[in-house]
């Protein structure tokens, strides 16, 4: 299976059917402008964030591809295809978030919690430090798994530290999105596994395996997923809007006093 072909039957077939059915219920829901700013925000990000990370992968044979099911068309070690399915899977998982998201509103109120936040990213530092330090400490088979962790955490944490709680809040939504696109994106990857499209090196990796999936794969797809879900439900809640303005107005006001205090 080329990575194309790969490509075009796992997403772009799947994303061709979500956009067929917004376009079909756009008269009763629209498709707001929004959402598609912030998906787009969201395959930039990708683009940006992944990268280096996935160029460090190839350059150091973590995870490698077939020289043969690939166009040959190179971005520093990454093919093109790689790229190609950064962007298709942000523009999957948002198309499938805003599906469930015109049918899933909370049904309570929001409980602003600052100890939510604090709990849930002290947690999600204390691992990205782990991760850290397994990767530093040349453990070889931890290498896939620590790097990725390493990696995928921080805007995690940024997340967390500014909306845990409004993430909390919409946790239907959440797992309704990521649970399913997660199950779907490793299944998949099975498939490309046993294809030859891509391949992982056993040295580096743990050795751990549910069914046919590498653990580091399995995480690897839910975590992306989480990352996109996660950034979407933050730039379309009512309620990060408002935290967003009340920070951004406390720092204006602070900003003001330290310049008056100067003069």
């Amino acid at each position: 299976m080329t990575y194309f072909g790969f490509l075009l039957g796992f997403l772009v077939v799947p994303i061709l059917l979500l956009l067929g059915y917004h376009l079909w219920a756009r008269h009763k829901i629209p498709l707001a402008r929004p959402v598609w700013i912030a998906i787009a925000i969201h395959v930039v990000l990708a683009l940006l964030y992944t990268t280096p990370w996935d160029n460090y992968l190839v350059a150091t044979g973590v995870w490698y591809y077939n020289p043969a099911l690939v166009t040959g068309i190179l971005l520093g070690y990454v093919p093109l295809e790689e790229y190609t399915f950064f962007v298709l899977q942000t523009i999957f998982v948002g198309l499938w978030w805003w599906f469930l998201a015109r049918r899933m509103a909370p049904s309570a109120e929001f409980q602003p919690s600052r100890r939510t936040r604090l709990q849930v990213s002290t947690a999600l530092v204390l691992l990205w430090l782990v991760s850290t330090l397994v990767f530093f400490s040349g453990w070889k088979p931890g290498t896939y798994l620590s790097i990725t962790l390493s990696w995928a955490l921080p805007p995690v944490i940024l997340q967390s530290i500014f909306g845990a709680d409004i993430l909390w809040h919409y946790r239907r939504l959440l797992a309704a999105t990521i649970l399913p696109i997660g199950l779907y994106l490793s299944f998949v990857d099975t498939v490309a596994l046993k294809a030859t499209t891509w391949e992982i090196d056993p040295a580096q990796s743990t050795g751990i395996f549910i069914g046919r999936l590498p653990l580091e794969e399995g995480i690897f797809f839910f975590i992306t997923v989480i990352l996109v879900t996660f950034g979407i439900t933050l730039l379309r809640a009512p309620e990060s809007q408002a935290r967003l303005a009340q920070v951004l107005s406390l720092v204006w006001s602070r900003t003001q006093t330290a310049y008056e205090e100067q003069r």
